[in-house]
């Protein structure tokens, strides 16, 4: 089938992201969030991003007012009625996702594309809920969506090699690079980042090195671009904390256990960069622990 409208529920970090890229690329362009407070705050977040690109040069301003114009918001689930693809970019809770697909299921077309953006949890417990598993697949993308070009495309037990073939030519058509991977927790990028995370906050709960220690070593030492510490602040240590229980649920192996630091620091509300607060302080200019 061919694609021109796109269904995204969640405005979230990722599903603004992903409405600007979708809108970019010339869709239009559903976005549905729980409440206007959500909608207004997912919304402001995608304009600054696209003014950030105008501001950088890589984007021009006509560019920004055309894919701005493609977008609506709404907070009914009911405006998806006639989208050709749906995107599910809610929070990383299985019972959630399986309620909000329960209800596109009854009245998205029967022939519209389903994604999920799930980062950890598999795609054959949540199928069954959208009444059509066989139009199922997953679109992970990486944060930030308008920058990183990656996408993780995952194929269900019951996803068709058609629904896969669509899945794959629409991420290609927003000008990203896919990598497939089966259907088991976490897929390939968190199954392997998320433990390298993990055993990061290990050493900090240890004792063992600071985090600016632990960052600038796999910084100037392994040349990554971000240290791990870091990259945790920037996904959220929420996102990090229910990744690791999915994959230590599903497999019971000690490594991805998550550390009872991170755990108390989820509890206390610093779950990174978007709070103002994780291992790193970003309530003032600059970083600061």
């Amino acid at each position: 089938m061919q694609i021109k409208k796109v269904g995204i529920l969640g405005c979230g970090l990722m599903g603004s992201g992903i409405v600007e890229v979708c809108a970019r690329a010339g869709y239009d362009v559903v976005v549905r969030e729980v409440n206007d407070d959500f909608l207004k705050r997912g919304l402001d977040k995608l304009e600054g991003s696209m003014n950030t690109g105008v501001e950088k040069g890589k984007l021009k301003k006509e560019e920004r007012d055309a894919a701005r114009a493609r977008i609506r918001g709404t907070t009914r689930v009911a405006d998806l009625k006639d989208v050709d693809c749906v995107i599910e970019a809610i929070v990383e809770d299985r019972a959630a996702k399986k309620e909000i697909w329960t209800e596109i299921g009854k009245v998205v077309k029967k022939d519209a594309l389903l994604a999920t953006n799930t980062s950890s949890i598999p795609l054959s417990s949540i199928a069954p809920a959208t009444g059509n598993p066989e139009r199922f697949l997953g679109l992970h993308f990486m944060n930030p969506v308008p920058i990183m070009k990656l996408v993780e495309i995952v194929k269900g037990i019951q996803t068709t090699d058609q629904t896969f073939a669509e899945g794959k030519a629409f991420i290609e058509s927003l000008g990203k690079t896919t990598i497939t991977a089966k259907d088991t927790p976490a897929f390939i990028i968190n199954a392997l980042l998320v433990p390298f995370i993990i055993e990061a906050v290990r050493l900090v709960e240890a004792g063992t090195a600071t985090p600016e220690d632990i960052d600038k070593g796999m910084k100037l030492g392994c040349n990554m671009p971000m240290g791990p510490i870091e990259l945790l602040d920037f996904v959220g240590l929420d996102t990090t904390l229910s990744i690791s229980e999915v994959l230590f649920s599903e497999f019971r192996d000690p490594r991805y256990a998550a550390p009872p630091l991170l755990r108390r620091m989820v509890e206390s509300g610093f779950m990174g960069k978007k709070s103002g607060r994780g291992f790193y302080d970003y309530s003032k200019k600059g970083d600061k622990r």
